[in-house]
This record gives C-alpha cells, sequence and structure tokens, in this order.
C-alpha cells in the first residue's frame, strides 16, 4: 500500500478565507500533452551523500500557455527512487494566490492517481482522502500572500519513479501598464532536466516584452516603477523568440548554472512582463464558441482631479522600520500629486490626529512642505483606533464635497495604513464595518494597505470591497517604502469614473460586472459573458463615463461572425489543447466565479451568501475550480508493487446503482426555479442503437429485424452529428472526439472516444444539455450543473434529466424522446483508455421521419440482405487492393438500403458496458454507402451547432 500525505496551504487571495479540502477533475492528456516525462531518467550527479537515500527530481518542467491574458499554466515533476525500499517523495510548489488549479494527477509505479473537484462537504466517506485547512498553526506569511505553497508526500516504492502533474488558471491584471506572468522556480534541489516555457498569444501586437532577473524577494508588481524605459537584464539561459501577436520565452538552466544562482535548488521566481497595443475607441473585443471577452484599456485621456485623504496608523507597533517607510513612502507620494488634486492627512494611535481641520487643501509647494513636516513630526504610540481613523477621513471628504459642487468631477480616495487589529474604540469588526459603509456613503473609494503579520486582513479586505476599493497586502520583511509607492501608482492617476458598458439585452446572458467607478491609467477592465444566440450577426456595445467634467459615450456594433473567424484563425496553429481552445468561456467561469465570492463576502443576508455560495460552487465545478466553496479528493492508492495491470471500467452494473442527492443550482434570478427533484427509475429501457467505445456504431432496424453495426475513425477534436430533427421536434445531438494512443501491436494509429455529449432542445423553448463523464450542465431559463456520481433528477418545461450515479443520464424530452448516456470511469486506466460516454436512443417516437445524423437517418428505414454481383465484388476488390483467392468469384453479401448496395460481412458487438452481444452485419471503411455522403458530413463546427448541412442532403 502506498500512503500518502497532503499539505496545502492555500488562501484565497481577495477573499481573505482560507482554502480547504481540494479537488481535481482528470484530464491530463490534453493539459499534459507537451509534458510527459521521458521514460528514462537522465543520472544526476551527486550532491550530498546523505540525499542519495531520499528520491530525487529527474525532471521538472513549467509550461505555460498565455492566450489574450489568461494562462494556462502545467507543471510537472518527475523523481526517482534509486533505492530499493519505498520512499517519500515531496512535491512542492508556489502558484499564485489569484490562479485557480484545474487539475492534479498523481503517476506513481506506472499508474495513475487522479484526483476530483467536487463540493465542499462536511465529511466524506470512503477511501478518498481529503485535504486539511491549515489551522491557527499555520505560518502567517502563506495569508494574503501573491504566492500560495502547494505540497503533497507520496511513498514511492523501491526503484521506481513517480510524476507529479499540476494544473492552474488565472486572468492576468494589468498594473502599471503591464502584465505580470510568474513561474516558481523552487525545486529545492539542482535537477539535471529544468525547463520553464511562457507561451503568449495575443490578438495584438505586442509592444513591449521584458524579462528581469530571477525575483527571491518578497516584492509586488506594482513596486517595479523606477526606469521602465530600459529593459533588465534576462536570466542566463533565457532564450527569447518574438512574432507581432506571439513570443516564446524559454529558461532552461543546466545543473552548473542553477548551481550559480543558488545550491540548494531555490532559484526563485521567474517573470515575464508584457503589453499589447491598445484598439482606440471602445476596446478589444473577442468571440469564441458562444463565449465573447471585452478588454478595455483606454489612454492618452487627462488625468481626472482627484481628492484623496492619506490615513496612517501610528500606534506603537508601528515603531522602527515600519513608521520610517511609511513616511518616505509618504514623501515621495507627496511630490507626485498634481496640482488640481486637494489632499489632507489623518494619523490614528489612541488619538486622531488631522494635519488641516476640517478641510482639503490644495496641492501648492507651500502645504506640500508643511505637509511633510506633519509626517516627519509622527510618532508611534498608543493603541490602534481603526474605527475612528476611518470615520475621521470619511468626514473629511463628505464635508469637503458639499462645500464644493466643482468636486463633481473628481475623484475622492481614501488611502488607509494600518500593521496591526482594532485595540481602541470600536473593536468589533461588524460594526467597523457598517460605520464605514455608513460614513463613505459611496461618495468615496476605500483602499487599504496591511503591514506585517498581526493584521486582520479579513477586516482590510471586506472594508475595501464594500467601499469600491482593494486591499494590499505589505509583508513583514519587505520593502515598505517601494511598495507603498507602487500601490499608490496604480491608483494615483483616474483617468475615468462612473464607468457603464451595456451590450444588446436580447444577444447576451450571464454577463460580469459592468459597473465601475473608477478606471485608473495602466489598468484594464474586462468583461465577458455569454451569447444567448452563436447565429447572431452583431453585438451593439455602449459605454458611457465621465472624465473630470465631461461626459463621454462611445459605442459601435461588433460583427460577431467576423470576430470569431478572426480569433479561431489567430489559435488555430498556435493553441494545441481543447482546453486553451475554450479559453474565453473559462475566462467566463473564471471572472464569473471571482465575483461571487466577493458579492458573498460584501453581503449581510446569510440567505444571500448561500445562495451565492451555491452559484459559485456550481460554476466551480463546470470548470474544475479548486475554489473556497469546493475541494479537492484525492485517490489513496492500494496497489500490488509486483507489476502492472490493465483496469477495465467500474465493475459496478451502471443501471442498477441508486443514491439520492439534491441537486445545485446557478440561477439567472434571484428567485428559487421551480425544480422537482425526484427519484429516478431504477429500470431504463435502452435500445440497440447507440455510439459506445470507440466509437462503435450499433443500428436497429426492428422491422427488418437485424441490426447493423459501422465504425466511425474521427480525429481527436471532431463534434459528430449523431441526431438532426431540429426543424421538426426541435431535438439535435452532437457528441466529441477525445484521443488515446492504440494499444500495443494494435492496427489502430489511435483510439477515439465521446469525451461530451451535447442535446439541443428548441421546443417548447431553447435548452442545451452538456452530458461529460463528470458533470451534465442544463443551462434552460436558469443553469444548473449536476454531478454525475450522485443520483439525481430535474424536470421542467418538458424536459427531464435523470442520472443514476456513476452510471448513466436519461434525458427525456416531451415524454416521446429518450437517450441514454452510459458514463464509463476508469480506476487506473492503462494510456490507451479515456473516460468516456455512450450514446443509445431509447425512444425515438417524437422523432420526425426527416431525422437524421449518423444514427438518426436510420431511425424509420428498413434494410434487406442481398447477394453482391460477382462484377460489383471484383471491383470491390481492386478498390481496396486485395486478390481473392477463389476462382471464380462468388457472390458477396451486401445490405440493400435505399437502392443502394453495401457489401457486409457478420459480426458480433458488445454493448452496454459489454453487458449484452449483438448479432450484426458490419460496413467497414467509415460506413462507406450505408451512410448518406461520407462520415465528413457529419463533422460541425462545435458542439451546441443546430444548423441543417450537407447530412441532410448529400445522398448518394
Amino acid at each position: 500500500m502506498i500512503t500518502i500525505i497532503l499539505l496545502l496551504c492555500l488562501y484565497a487571495p481577495v477573499l481573505g478565507e482560507e482554502y480547504g479540502n481540494l479537488e481535481f477533475n482528470y484530464n491530463i492528456d490534453k493539459i499534459f500533452s507537451d509534458l510527459e516525462p521521458d521514460s528514462v531518467g537522465h543520472r544526476v550527479p551527486r550532491q550530498v551523500n546523505k540525499l542519495e537515500s531520499k528520491p530525487h527530481i529527474i525532471d521538472f518542467k513549467v509550461k505555460t500557455t498565455i492566450i489574450s491574458r489568461y494562462a494556462f499554466t502545467a507543471v510537472s515533476c518527475t523523481m526517482i527512487n534509486r533505492v530499493s525500499a519505498a520512499k517519500e517523495g515531496v512535491f512542492q510548489i508556489q502558484i499564485p494566490a489569484a490562479a485557480y488549479i484545474s487539475n492534479f494527477t498523481m503517476i506513481i509505479g506506472g499508474r495513475v492517481y487522479p484526483s476530483e473537484v467536487r463540493e465542499k462537504e462536511k465529511k466524506l466517506k470512503g477511501k478518498k482522502k481529503e485535504t486539511k485547512k491549515p489551522g491557527n498553526g499555520a505560518k502567517a506569511d502563506n495569508i494574503e500572500s501573491e504566492m500560495e505553497t502547494f505540497r503533497i508526500a507520496a511513498s514511492i516504492p523501491g526503484k521506481n519513479k513517480a510524476t507529479f502533474l499540476l494544473a492552474y488558471e488565472e486572468l492576468l491584471q494589468r498594473r502599471l501598464g503591464k502584465y505580470e506572468h510568474v513561474t516558481s522556480v523552487r525545486p529545492q534541489q539542482l535537477v539535471s532536466k529544468l525547463s520553464v516555457e511562457v507561451n503568449i498569444v495575443e490578438h495584438s501586437e505586442i509592444t513591449y516584452l521584458e524579462t528581469p532577473q530571477l525575483r527571491n524577494g518578497r516584492t509586488s508588481s506594482s513596486t517595479n516603477t523606477a526606469n521602465l524605459n530600459s529593459k533588465p537584464e534576462a536570466p542566463l539561459s533565457t532564450v527569447v523568440n518574438r512574432t507581432k501577436t506571439t513570443c516564446k520565452v524559454t529558461f532552461s538552466p543546466n545543473i552548473m548554472q542553477q548551481a550559480r544562482i543558488a545550491r540548494n535548488g531555490m532559484l526563485g521566481d521567474f517573470v515575464v512582463r508584457y503589453d499589447v497595443e491598445r484598439e482606440l475607441g471602445i476596446g478589444d473585443i473577442q468571440v469564441l464558441n458562444g463565449y465573447f471577452v471585452h478588454y478595455f484599456a483606454p489612454k492618452d485621456l487627462p488625468a481626472v482631479p482627484k481628492n484623496v485623504v492619506f490615513v496612517i496608523d501610528t500606534s506603537a507597533s508601528m515603531v522602527g522600520t515600519k513608521i520610517r517607510q511609511t513616511k518616505e513612502a509618504l514623501f515621495t507620494i507627496l511630490k507626485d500629486l498634481r496640482p488640481e488634486d486637494h489632499f489632507n492627512i489623518v494619523s490614528f494611535s489612541n488619538r486622531i490626529k488631522v494635519w488641516q481641520q476640517g478641510k482639503l487643501v490644495p496641492v501648492t509647494p507651500d502645504n506640500i512642505r508643511d505637509a511633510k513636516k506633519f509626517i516627519y513630526l509622527l510618532s508611534p504610540t498608543g493603541g490602534t483606533n481603526i474605527n475612528g481613523g476611518i470615520q475621521t477621513g470619511a468626514a473629511l471628504l463628505s464635508d469637503y464635497k458639499a462645500s464644493h459642487r466643482r468636486t463633481q468631477g473628481s475623484v475622492s480616495l481614501i488611502i488607509f495604513l494600518t500593521d496591526g487589529r482594532p485595540t481602541v474604540g470600536e473593536t468589533q469588526s461588524s460594526n467597523i464595518l457598517s460605520n464605514t459603509k455608513e460614513a463613505v456613503q459611496e461618495q468615496s473609494c476605500l483602499f487599504s494597505i496591511g503591514i506585517g503579520n498581526d493584521v486582520d486582513y479579513r477586516l482590510l479586505e471586506r472594508m475595501a470591497l464594500e467601499n469600491c476599493g482593494m486591499m494590499r497586502r505589505i509583508y513583514e520583511d519587505a520593502d515598505a517604502r517601494t511598495m507603498l509607492k507602487g500601490f499608490y501608482d496604480e491608483i494615483g492617476t483616474p483617468l475615468l469614473s462612473d464607468i457603464h458598458i451595456d451590450y444588446t439585452e436580447d444577444t447576451v446572458e450571464y454577463v460580469t460586472q459592468k459597473l465601475f467607478t473608477n478606471y485608473f491609467n495602466g489598468s484594464e477592465i474586462v468583461i465577458a459573458g455569454k451569447l444567448s444566440d452563436q447565429s447572431t450577426d452583431s453585438l451593439h456595445v455602449q459605454m458611457k463615463a465621465s472624465n473630470s467634467d465631461k461626459s463621454i459615450m462611445l459605442e459601435t456594433d461588433v460583427p460577431l461572425q467576423d470576430k470569431a473567424k478572426e480569433v479561431e484563425k489567430n489559435i488555430k496553429s498556435l493553441v494545441n489543447t481543447t482546453t486553451e481552445k475554450d479559453y474565453i468561456e473559462r475566462l467566463w467561469g473564471y471572472l464569473s466565479v471571482k465575483e461571487l465570492l466577493q458579492s458573498r463576502l460584501r453581503s449581510e443576508s446569510s440567505r444571500e451568501r448561500e445562495t451565492l455560495s451555491d452559484q459559485a460552487k456550481n460554476l466551480s465545478l463546470t470548470y474544475n475550480f479548486v475554489t473556497p466553496v469546493t475541494s479537492m479528493v484525492i485517490e489513496q492508492p492500494d496497489i500490488q508493487m509486483d507489476k502492472p495491470r490493465d483496469d477495465d471500467a467500474d465493475d459496478a452494473d451502471p443501471l442498477d446503482e441508486e443514491h439520492r442527492e439534491k441537486p445545485q443550482s446557478l440561477h439567472r434570478n434571484t428567485k428559487q426555479p421551480d425544480v422537482s427533484v425526484k427519484k429516478p427509475e431504477k429500470k431504463i429501457i435502452i435500445s440497440k442503437t447507440s455510439a459506445d467505445g470507440d466509437p462503435h456504431f450499433v443500428v436497429d432496424f426492428p422491422l427488418s429485424k437485424m441490426a447493423v453495426c459501422f465504425n466511425i475513425n474521427g480525429e481527436p477534436g471532431d463534434v459528430l452529428r449523431l441526431v438532426t430533427d431540429h426543424k421538426n421536434s426541435g431535438v439535435t445531438v452532437n457528441g466529441k472526439l477525445v484521443g488515446a494512443p492504440a494499444p500495443v501491436n494494435s492496427h489502430k494509429k489511435q483510439r477515439t472516444y465521446f469525451s461530451t455529449i451535447t442535446i439541443m432542445v428548441s421546443k417548447p423553448q431553447r435548452s442545451y444539455i452538456e452530458i461529460t463523464p463528470r458533470k451534465v450542465i442544463l443551462d434552460s431559463k436558469d443553469r444548473m450543473v449536476l454531478p454525475c456520481d450522485k443520483t439525481s433528477a430535474v424536470e421542467r418545461d418538458g424536459l427531464a434529466v435523470s442520472i443514476v450515479g456513476k452510471s448513466n443520464i436519461t434525458v427525456t424530452v416531451q415524454g416521446s424522446v429518450s437517450f441514454v448516456i452510459l458514463v464509463h470511469h476508469y480506476k487506473n486506466p492503462a494510456p490507451y483508455q479515456r473516460d468516456h460516454l455512450g450514446f443509445y436512443i431509447s425512444s425515438s417516437k417524437g422523432l420526425s421521419s426527416d431525422s437524421h445524423g449518423l444514427l438518426g437517418q436510420f431511425l424509420y428505414q428498413e434494410v434487406s440482405i442481398t447477394e453482391m454481383p460477382v462484377n460489383v465484388t471484383i471491383h470491390e476488390s481492386l478498390l481496396n487492393g486485395t486478390k481473392s483467392n477463389q476462382e471464380p468469384q462468388s457472390p458477396s453479401t451486401a445490405l440493400k438500403l435505399k437502392d443502394r448496395l453495401v457489401p457486409a460481412v457478420k459480426k458480433q458487438r458488445k454493448i452496454h458496458s459489454g453487458r449484452h452481444q449483438v448479432d450484426c452485419w458490419f460496413v467497414k471503411n467509415n460506413a462507406a454507402k450505408l451512410i448518406d455522403g461520407v462520415y465528413q458530413d457529419y463533422v460541425v463546427s462545435h458542439l451546441f451547432d443546430t444548423a441543417t448541412g450537407s447530412d441532410t442532403s448529400n445522398e448518394l
């Protein structure tokens, strides 16, 4: 038995709460396609004799693909245990706090041990092992940091290898006019094969790129403000290849080069910064697979005047380096204030001190000089009256705005800094939050800064989020002066206020945040959403905002079809995996989860918090994100170590398994939809007409009392039309293929399986059902995500979805059309096996005689057996390059269908997970002459394509 010890220290960067119980979905063939470890490890030079008994890392690779600011990162770490006894190997890496982990898998001794993402539960049964969130003993330097530590330990059998595969995703934020991607390179030992690869694919021209020296200190990206025009020297062994819109950066130091940086393998952070050309006007809008993203970052606008109050903690704990660096930062910030700005300074400890009582003063040389003198004389003493300091600062701004009507076009900011928790005056966090909200009254934005380890970061974060600001942490041992100045630079130049961005209401849905209080120079507004109808030609976009005392309105019509083609062309040859090709949809999911969790943090109602948690949870499960509302569960290995074995799918009868669970839903409206949850029926009738396995197609002809079977050798990524009756019953079914290598000595080059089945229904109303081996997504009036491992049932508006956990899904339309989808899972899959789906037509009464598709075209047809004429047989042999050994030629068996003669041979085929065997007539060559046209006619553009194509009329 292999034992696993897992310690995962993850904290929500924006939400101020701990992560716990993490889990992942398993799809390593796509995400890690380029990161498979070599079959033979390279010999590593000895470092220290006592390390020989520990597993040694022989391969450490990190590959990132950034597509229009959205980054996919895959980490592969392979270590070898050279001794005979089992030893513990530790995989540890730092990841950006803003990122969501989307996959984790271990391969130990040649066996695959995936993990899953599930909803967070109080207690999980079975042999799954969950991670625990750190308790009070967790180190404070992990809380709210910009990087988090992922750590897992596993026992590796003697003379064997272990590979750890981790994937995470994040949207890069633009700060000070630059995007920054950080890769932690700290394998904790010298590695013979170490590489970092960062690929950038942008829609617009890349105008700036730099790879500074490895970063080891705790330094925020916002601190790099000095000498932006000069590019620092890149780390040793860095290679950069650029085109106009793409870039590939590689960092692959050999052992000698690693040792020159750090002998302990703690090389540091590999940083890539870049920026792109800005489109004039309303910004850059990209469209792909039914989703859109809007990047808005205007430039060359005059700065909006600002009214700013600095509220500074001068309690006793600020003594020494903290107060000195704070003063130095404030001196620099005061120099950067513009002549049209107004400001004041408040200090708080036991007492509240105001530099200029009851007013804000303009920026003049005399006022700046006097302000510096006030700051210089500040002396740390006493306790921490957070509530009093904020109340005083907010009152100054409110009074100033009330007495100066000309401030209507300005931006009001409170910059609040503290290093501790409230100890004087009001000390209850809930009261401080409500008092702050009442004092600010949505007239200004509060930006909070915490220094050190003793700060209540959850309080600071909530104060900022509830008052249109943001929070930043400064580490105990960091350069506070530089980081304070950097943070101010991010918010010191407001260009727009009261930004409203609207889209054609009936064209889009599920749009992320569209209202923004301020836009600061060097940042970027990102909005994403879903198109209600992918066939829509254009999208009307309107932006309204204020710049000083001027109102700005921009609007345009975006050609959606042209935009979609442009994006597809841009990424077609540069992006390899299916996940990355859906980057806009995943970006939308990422943003939506972030915003839901922020809304939950701001919520004051327990019912509203629960609703927001459910919505965030369902989206997290949909995109396999590890978030504060989901958990990662890792399968604990329980295997024999002597030799590998092939595992087939789960042995449990997929049609007899029963569990009961209420599904969760993501609602478009706050009102609970009318959803009935029922116990699924145990017995399910499945016909022979199906597409299952590799995939093998079986068509039952009940009137002819026979079955016909064929194979389709499609390409991974192909979406096949299985059934289409969209014009009549309104039903369309598509299936997407995923690839896998063929078994050893197989005549096939590769295998393909159905990884996703989509069912589109247009009557009585439009509904979409997307089914994968892990989840079912029902998108109708409301969006609902149902896990496939739990039994549940939903029925509404003539559409019923019934799930038997870990077994099958039945979809019934109007009671007259029924499909059954079998779920095939592998516990320890062989390289040629993939979790996949099997599609069966249970009832086709409601489908019309005009139905088509690879299966649908046969529903109302009859077939008969006849003999193929000798001359046709000879012709077929010549076409196939074969020669008969029999002379003279005898007639061969053929099927007669639609006046076509189709050669066929008798065969047996297993269906229903191998439980039933069907005698069928097999047609070769991708069902040539059996189906109308050729199988390429049934390949459609995307999973939700319902348009009728040549497959409905291309008959021979």
